[in-house]
């Protein structure tokens, strides 16, 4: 197996910036040149953005920034001791020691398991001594290759007096498994299982596992661990779940297989801090044995990880709430994107006219492929077009027709799983047939996810769990939430929508720019995140009210998509025409591509600049995001399509302003930034190696 880590990947007392963002670079950079990654960027962007969801440093000074990524050909393990600590987010302050591990995509299962297992060993205060009093590169080589050549070991799943027990043939000092669900035991320890899990599987996993186990140790308690990493995951016996008293779960993805834990009383939190405070942990999994009012797992599933850290951190609810509507929105897009288009091709081939009245079903309910029809609308190409073309306008209208129910029932589901969709689904149908449009779909989906979860939560039978999340959630929270749309909620709703959309009907001049500019904002601020799915999200919530005599919400498309065409392009043009010198190799190699990516209306083109240089690219794109949303209003194009950029030209009115509302904004973006990267402040120089520094592998 090829070494996983060498001198040339050790950095020995150097000071490599005053940042994790720097730190991660420098180290991205030295894998790329050992020739284990294909290319800078795309490693440096894909650790940066996991370093983002949850901080990888760890007490005791140490950082473990770790991404798997397409980037990576070969799996590394690049160290550095620094001479000038840098804040990773570990409680007890910055970090000298860190340990960056690049994994493959699609590493093999005994790549992942030495990665791990490099992980558990940095919380040994012993292993961490020797590496700060390593001389040379070499020596570090060879005390991570001892530490990943001893005998592997064993899963931290049965420790404390149950354990020793076990292994001195005294079986019967172990519990019952009878003792299950948190009962109270006369005698004997208590008893605690737990997962651990985090988004790539590698470090934090296995390192939280250690920690608790360690911590259960200490105070006598009998503690079993599953490790839900990438290098592989062995369930906890039945029996061992059932004989327990409380449950932790430190994890930052959905726990795999949540149901088995149900009815126990839960400590949910963040994988790190399984790692940070392993003690605290374990105290209150013991309290929460003791409490009967403490929080238990769902009969329904698994809860998403910000609802868990919402419960541990106090997070605010608008987090929470973020995370669900996004949830709708992600689902509810292929749906949108792909009616959109279908409804788009359908009126280039068998003309606008097929959208009025009953068009298309008259053409389609008379006529077949041998029975063209004789009479079509005037700017159809031909009858076998007419034809086509109604075909395609209905299945994109039938698509489209999915667009509130689906945001509704993945609202749902984002607060209550898989028995939240149902009741979901419904809420949104009712939705359409009251007229209550985008708003109420939103209000439904939230209603039925929020009443779903409320009657999951009820400790029911045994016999009655099977039936709770296939009928009696479904049920309850479907009469509940679509009940209270038709009696209560669903008239003034579309009474509320209706008002909007005479807004907005009603808005041209003035009024209609400072929307575009809003909106040109928004789709620029964050590149495809939040922000900008809410931009996204209101343009084709209201495109299938458009029409002739209404063409407001096709003018707000038509703004949000070609502001959102202006960040990658911007970057394209900037990295690869007008100042190669000033960006890497890896940006200019990046900016090839973002021409493709904007003509295709993905603002993610624009991402790895961003990453790079948030301060100078986000400002800028902004700026000609507002350009572009200005002009596209001002000028009055429209968009019957809700996605495809300049590939669906043929949906666009008044193409050739939509076209040039763009390159303004994208000039703009691109001189902008230029010159703020020639003339804006900068940082201090310190000793990082520029990110033009890659060697092929």
């Amino acid at each position: 197996m090829t070494q996983l880590i060498t001198t040339q990947l050790v950095t020995l007392d150097q000071n490599l910036g005053a940042t994790s963002a720097d730190v991660i670079r420098f180290l991205a950079t030295n894998v790329a040149e050992s020739g284990r990654a294909a290319e800078v960027e795309g490693l440096f962007t894909d650790a940066y953005a996991r370093e983002q969801k949850t901080a990888t440093g760890v007490p005791g000074g140490i950082a473990i920034p770790h991404c798997r990524s397409n980037a990576v050909t070969e799996p590394a393990l690049a160290m550095a001791r620094l001479s000038e600590k840098v804040d990773f987010g570990a409680k007890d302050g910055p970090a000298d020691l860190i340990f960056f591990i690049a994994a493959p995509e699609g590493a093999d299962q005994e790549h992942l398991k030495l990665l791990s297992k490099l992980a558990r060993s940095l919380i040994k205060k012993d292993f961490t001594a020797a590496l700060r009093a390593a001389t040379t590169e070499q020596e570090v080589v060879d005390l991570v290759s001892d530490a990943l050549a001893e005998k592997r070991m064993a899963e931290p799943v049965a420790v404390g007096a149950a354990a020793a027990a076990a292994s001195a043939g005294a079986t019967a000092a172990a519990p019952s498994p009878a003792a299950g669900n948190g009962a109270h035991r006369a005698s004997g320890p208590k008893r605690l299982v737990a997962v651990t899990a985090c988004p790539t599987g590698i470090a934090h996993t296995y390192m939280a596992a250690d920690s608790l186990v360690a911590a259960a140790k200490e105070v006598g308690v009998d503690l079993q661990v599953e490790t839900q990493g990438s290098s592989g995951a062995k369930p906890l016996d039945p029996a061992v779940i059932a004989a327990a008293d409380a449950v932790i779960f430190a994890v930052d993805v959905d726990v795999r297989g949540k149901e088995r834990f149900a009815g126990k009383p839960v400590i949910n939190a963040p994988v790190k801090r399984g790692i940070d405070e392993p003690d605290k942990m374990v105290q209150e999994a013991l309290a929460a044995a003791d409490d009967p009012r403490a929080h238990r797992v769902p009969h329904f599933g698994a809860e998403e990880d910000a609802e868990r850290q919402a419960e541990e951190k106090g997070e605010h609810i608008g987090h929470k709430l973020k995370r669900v509507l996004l949830t709708g929105v992600s689902y509810m897009i292929p749906f949108v994107a792909a009616g959109g288009l279908l409804i788009a091709l359908g009126f280039l081939l068998g003309g606008y006219e097929i959208a009025l009245g009953d068009t298309a079903n008259k053409i389609l309910a008379n006529n077949n492929l041998l029975n063209l029809p004789t009479e079509y609308p005037p700017h159809a190409a031909g009858p076998l077009g007419a034809y086509l073309g109604s075909v395609l306008f209905k299945i994109g209208a039938l698509a489209f027709g999915f667009l509130v129910p689906a945001l509704a029932g993945y609202i749902a589901f984002g607060i209550a799983d898989r028995p939240g969709i149902a009741p979901g689904f419904t809420a949104g149908a009712v939705a359409v047939f009251m007229n209550a449009g985008f708003l109420g779909g939103l209000i439904g989906g939230l209603l039925a996810g929020l009443i779903a979860y409320w009657i999951g939560s009820f400790q029911a039978p045994r016999w009655l769990r099977g039936l709770m999340p296939v009928v009696i959630i479904p049920l309850g929270a479907s009469i509940v939430a679509s009940g209270a749309m038709v009696l209560f909620l669903g008239v003034p709703i579309a009474q509320l929508m209706t008002l909007l959309n005479n807004w907005l009907s009603g808005m041209t001049g003035v009024a209609a720019v400072v929307l575009g500019i809003i909106l040109g904002l928004m789709m620029c601020f964050d590149l495809g995140g939040p922000v900008n799915k809410v931009a996204y999200s209101f343009a084709v919530a209201g495109l299938s009210a458009g029409s002739a005599a209404n063409q407001a919400p096709w003018q707000i498309m038509a703004a949000v998509m070609a502001a959102g065409m202006v960040p990658p392009l911007a970057m394209a043009l900037a990295s690869t025409v007008l100042d190669k010198k000033g960006f890497s190799l890896a940006e200019r190699e990046n900016g090839k591509a973002a021409w493709l990516l904007g003509l295709s209306f993905i603002s993610e083109g624009a991402i790895p600049f961003a990453a790079a240089d948030p301060l100078r690219v986000i400002p800028a794109s902004m700026v000609g995001g507002a350009v572009t949303g200005a002009i596209s209003m001002a000028f009055g194009v429209t968009s019957q399509a809700p996605h495809g950029g300049a590939f669906v030209f043929f949906a666009i009115g008044n193409v050739l302003m939509f076209f040039v509302s763009i390159a303004v904004g994208v000039v703009v973006t691109a001189l902008l930034l230029i010159a703020l990267k020639r003339w804006a402040a900068r940082k201090p120089v310190d000793t990082v190696a520029p990110a033009t520094a890659l060697t092929a592998p």
